[in-house]
C-alpha cells in the first residue's frame, strides 16, 4: 500500500515510499464502515478512494504535495455524517468525498453547502441532494430518477404491469416509489405498496397473490428484511413465476449471494458500469480485485473516479475551496467508466455527471458469481 495516506478517526499514516513531499492535501472521506450502515458497500467505496489516492501520490501528488484521506465512518447515520463534515471542515480538508447511503449523503451535502466546503458525492442518488441549487456539491452517481426510470422501462419491456413494492419508511424509498409510479402508471402499469413493518414475509406472499402481482421490488434494507422476504417468496409455490427485483442494488455485493445462495440469483438490479471496460477500467478493476480479495462492485469504481476528479481539480485550480467549487463545470476527466463532465440538469440541485452508464443486471442462476446484462440505459 505504498504511496497511500489515510486517517481513520484520529489515526494518520504516511507510508514510506510516498513520492510526493511537503504538507499533505487533506481529503475528507465519508463511508458506512459499521452497522447499521451497509458495511460491504462502505468497504468497496473506501477501497476505490484509497487506490485513487495511492496512484495520485505515486505519480507525484498534487503540485508535489501528497493527498491524504481523513476517513470518517457515517454508519448510515445522517446526524453523525453532519457532525463529521463539521469536524473535517475545522481540520482544513480541501474537499469532501464519498458516502454511499443517499439520505446520509443528503445530510452531508447540506452541511457542506452551509460551510462552503466542496463535496464530490460518490454514490448517493437522491435527486434533491440539497434543498436548493448549490455551487458546492457535485455528484458522480446517476440521479435516482434516471436510474429508476430505466429500471421501470426494463419491467415494462419484460411484460410486467402489476408491480408490488415491499417498502420501509425512508425518504429514499418513498422517492423510489414515486419515480416508479410516475413512469409505470401512464404506460398501463400499477404499483402496490406493501409496508414490511406491518407485514411478515409470509403475509407479503399472501398480498402478492391477492394483488396478482407479477413482480416484487425490494425497497428495503439488506440483510433484514430483504433476505427473509426473498426466502419466503422463493419457497411459496403460488409465486413460482413472480420476478423479484432490487433496483437499489442489494445483489451487487457478495454478501447477498452468501446469504441467499441460489435464491439470490435472477434478481435484477441497477449497476453503474459500462458493458465493456475501457483499458483504464480494466486496469483499475484488476488493482481493486487485488485490494478487496474479490471482484469490485460499481461502488469501488465510483470511489476511484472520485479521487481522479478531485486530484485533477486540485492540480488545476489549487486547494482553495471556492476555486474548487467554481471548477465543477470545467471538469473533463477520463474515469474508469467514461469521460466525466458535470452540468446542471433539470430537477437536480447539484452539479451532475450526466450521465454515467447504467445497466440492469442479475446474478446468473447457472453461475451466481457472474452477472447477466438484461437492459442498458
Amino acid at each position: 500500500m505504498s504511496g497511500m495516506s489515510t486517517r481513520v478517526n484520529t489515526r494518520s499514516s504516511r507510508p514510506e515510499g510516498e513520492r510526493a513531499d511537503g504538507p499533505a492535501v487533506l481529503i475528507g472521506a465519508l463511508a458506512p464502515l459499521t452497522r447499521p450502515g451497509w458495511v460491504e458497500a462502505g468497504r468497496h467505496l473506501l477501497a476505490g478512494l484509497e487506490l485513487g489516492v495511492r496512484e495520485v501520490n505515486d505519480a507525484g501528488g498534487v503540485a508535489g504535495r501528497p493527498l491524504e484521506l481523513v476517513v470518517r465512518d457515517t454508519a448510515a447515520d445522517p446526524e453523525r455524517a453532519a457532525a463529521a463534515v463539521d469536524e473535517l471542515a475545522r481540520m482544513g480538508v480541501a474537499a469532501l468525498a464519498g458516502e454511499y447511503h443517499s439520505v446520509v449523503a443528503r445530510a452531508a451535502a447540506a452541511r457542506a453547502d452551509a460551510l462552503g466546503l466542496p463535496f464530490l458525492c460518490s454514490s448517493g442518488v437522491l435527486d434533491a441532494l440539497t434543498d436548493q441549487p448549490t455551487r458546492w456539491v457535485a455528484r458522480l452517481a446517476p440521479a435516482q430518477s434516471r436510474g429508476w426510470r430505466i429500471f421501470a422501462d426494463f419491467l415494462l419491456g419484460a411484460g410486467h404491469r402489476r408491480i408490488a413494492v415491499a417498502t420501509q419508511p425512508s425518504v429514499y424509498w418513498a422517492s423510489g416509489v414515486r419515480i416508479l409510479r410516475d413512469r409505470l402508471t401512464p404506460r398501463g402499469g400499477a404499483v402496490v405498496e406493501l409496508d414490511v413493518g406491518a407485514l411478515a414475509p409470509t403475509a407479503v406472499c399472501d398480498r402478492l397473490v391477492d394483488q396478482r402481482a407479477t413482480a416484487l421490488l425490494l425497497l428495503v434494507g439488506h440483510p433484514d428484511p430483504a433476505v427473509p422476504i426473498v426466502r419466503s417468496v422463493r419457497r411459496d409455490r403460488r409465486l413460482a413465476d413472480i420476478l423479484i427485483g432490487a433496483p437499489a442494488g442489494q445483489p451487487e455485493f457478495s454478501g447477498w449471494a452468501t446469504s441467499l445462495g441460489d435464491d439470490g440469483s435472477a434478481v435484477p438490479f441497477l449497476r453503474y458500469l459500462p458493458e465493456r471496460p475501457s483499458p483504464l477500467g480494466a486496469r483499475v478493476g484488476t488493482a481493486l480485485s487485488e485490494r478487496l480479495g474479490e471482484a469490485p462492485s460499481f461502488v469501488a469504481y465510483e470511489g476511484y473516479d472520485t479521487i481522479a476528479v478531485l486530484a485533477d481539480v486540485l492540480r488545476s485550480h489549487g486547494v482553495d475551496r471556492a476555486r474548487t467549487a467554481d471548477s465543477w463545470p470545467r471538469v473533463a476527466v477520463e474515469g474508469t467508466r467514461g469521460q466525466i463532465r458535470f452540468s446542471r440538469t433539470n430537477g437536480i440541485s447539484v452539479w451532475q455527471w450526466a450521465w454515467p452508464p447504467i445497466q440492469v443486471v442479475d446474478r446468473d442462476p447457472a453461475h451466481p458469481d457472474r452477472f447477466r446484462i438484461l437492459h442498458s440505459g
